[in-house]
């Protein structure tokens, strides 16, 4: 069974990366990311041996988000950077493919356990089944 696992972040995790504090985000040093991409490299490469892996990106910061509605004559109405009352958003995702919720269960626990700076806001590694070709799970 195929799943879509996420990581969740905001504006301010991303700016917190670069060095610039805000409350609940810290700002990183050189040595905390090494230690991040070191431990989501290591299981990228774990899932990779195991034949679970199929996907998985990090996504770009919520700054460069572009949104596109149907505006009420039809045409699309673009809108760039997230909106203001937006609070977490995807940051980046693996899609999985696990023989059970337990083992998808237990990589996210994994992910969960990702190194970052104290004071950093912890947001829930979320697990989606991917519905097959006729809608089942």
């Amino acid at each position: 069974m195929k799943y879509l696992v996420m990581i969740q972040g905001t504006q301010a995790d991303y700016e917190a990366m670069r060095g610039n504090a805000s409350p609940g985000a810290p700002a990183w040093s050189e040595k905390e990311m090494q230690a991040m991409f070191s431990f989501m490299q290591s299981v990228n490469d774990d899932l990779a041996k195991s034949g679970e892996f199929v996907d998985g990106q990090g996504l770009a910061e919520p700054a460069l988000t572009r949104h596109v509605t149907s505006g009420e004559d039809g045409r699309p109405v673009i809108t760039d950077r997230p909106y203001s009352d937006t609070k977490e958003l995807l940051a980046g995702y693996w899609v999985l493919d696990c023989e059970s919720l337990e083992r998808v269960t237990e990589i996210a626990a994994r992910i969960a356990q990702c190194p970052t700076p104290e004071g950093t806001t912890e947001y829930p590694v979320v697990i989606r089944p991917i519905l097959d070709g006729g809608g089942d799970v």
